[in-house]
């Protein structure tokens, strides 16, 4: 993005020249998907991909904010004095929330502040543009009122914005993925102890292609909450016999012996998948250590077909794209990322082959679904950071 139109525009919308510019990643789960609120191990990345703001100091209780990819709901104000959820801020709520929370946590924001948000993260595409958000306005608020807050605590309270303040109840990875990312590096996280250590993803002569379907998806209203409670139940229902908080304390072996507590056709795939997913990311890990691409494509291959068969939030679009990726030449493993029902996937494609990728996969996906993919080639970035002024593109 040139960031040069970032600075222009918050001239143009605020009278003024912005003092600070900041970026914030999207993400990629490069595999351990819905496993994230199970307890189990998730192994995401930070993408180049992802939202940029320009920022300036008022000397007021008021704050203002405007996104260049909304511009219909034209510049949002509210108080520092007043923080409460208001459908009427629509995506504002999301920095909203974390100005509160911060707050909340008992650090000082004296003063409101102007935003000019630019982002070129598809929207609801299952990249995690509310994460983005979220870790945006917290490495500003860090950064500019100097507050000596923990990046761990950060990507919690983006969490906590999240479930508490927006009203969707997901788990710690894509604030985690975001917050923590590096370059050429996906984090290996234990949600269930939040320990964590990073992994170098070493492609050798592949890249990672996200496909996005361009069907719109709001995690809020998706069938996103229905497949958690179902997971809890399922969870209760081991319970019965067993001495486990969550479900990815299980082994493949152990869930198998003791599935017959849960006996519901729809409960036990729904349980299957997180188990199963999760000793797949375990796995998953320890291929890239070997540099077995081979093996770790199989890998994200089967992850694909569980979240088909087992949790059932794919869908026509999804599978459609997945399908024809594995067809294609050069392509190790493809599966669908993020929350499911629309959104995007990804695919490991060898380099040489992603123009023919693009165009055959783009043929059949328009042929079947009736409009167009986008295609983006991912580099693994680093998190949050404020980009220095005379760093900005010209």
């Amino acid at each position: 993005m040139n960031t040069t139109s970032l600075l222009k525009g918050y001239q143009e919308k605020f009278g003024a020249d912005a003092e600070k510019v900041f970026f914030s990643p999207g993400r990629i789960n490069l595999i351990g998907e819905h496993t994230d609120y199970n307890g189990g191990n998730v192994f995401p990345c930070a993408i180049s991909l992802g939202t940029y703001a320009a920022f300036g100091n008022r000397d007021d209780q008021t704050i203002q904010m405007y996104s260049k990819n909304l511009p219909d709901k034209g510049v949002i104000s509210f108080s520092l004095n007043d923080l409460k959820y208001d459908k009427n801020d629509d995506w504002a709520n999301y920095p909203k929330g974390m100005i509160y929370f911060i707050t909340q946590a008992g650090y000082k924001i004296d003063h409101g502040f102007n935003l000019y948000i630019h982002g070129n993260l598809p929207d609801g595409a299952g990249l995690s543009s509310s994460a983005s958000i979220e870790l945006l306005m917290g490495t500003i608020l860090k950064n500019v009122f100097s507050l000596d807050i923990d990046q761990v605590d950060l990507v919690k309270m983006g969490q906590k914005d999240e479930n508490d303040f927006i009203g969707v109840n997901s788990g710690i990875m894509d604030q985690f993925a975001v917050g923590m990312g590096k370059e050429n590096q996906a984090i290996l996280l234990d949600t269930n102890t939040m320990e964590y250590h990073y992994a170098p993803v070493k492609l050798g002569d592949n890249v990672i292609v996200i496909m996005n379907t361009n069907k719109h998806r709001t995690l809020a209203d998706s069938k996103y909450n229905e497949r958690r409670s179902q997971c809890e139940e399922a969870l209760k229902l081991l319970q019965t016999k067993l001495d486990i908080k969550s479900l990815g304390e299980l082994s493949i072996d152990e869930f198998d012996r003791n599935s017959y507590l849960i006996d519901d056709d729809i409960l036990i795939r729904r349980a299957r998948h997180a188990v199963f997913e999760n000793q797949r990311t375990l796995k998953a890990i320890n291929y890239l250590k070997e540099n077995n691409l081979i093996e770790f494509g199989k890998l994200v291959n089967a992850s694909h077909i569980s979240l088909h068969y087992d949790y059932e939030v794919t869908g026509k679009e999804l599978d459609t794209l997945v399908a024809a990726a594995w067809k294609q030449d050069g392509v190790l493993g493809a599966r669908m990322v993020g929350a499911g029902f629309g959104g995007c996937a990804i695919a490991i494609v060898n380099k040489d082959k992603v123009d023919d990728f693009k165009q055959n996969v783009g043929q059949i996906y328009q042929e079947k679904i009736g409009y167009a993919a986008d295609f983006y080639i991912a580099q693994i970035a680093d998190g949050p950071k404020e980009i220095a002024l005379n760093e900005v593109e010209k």
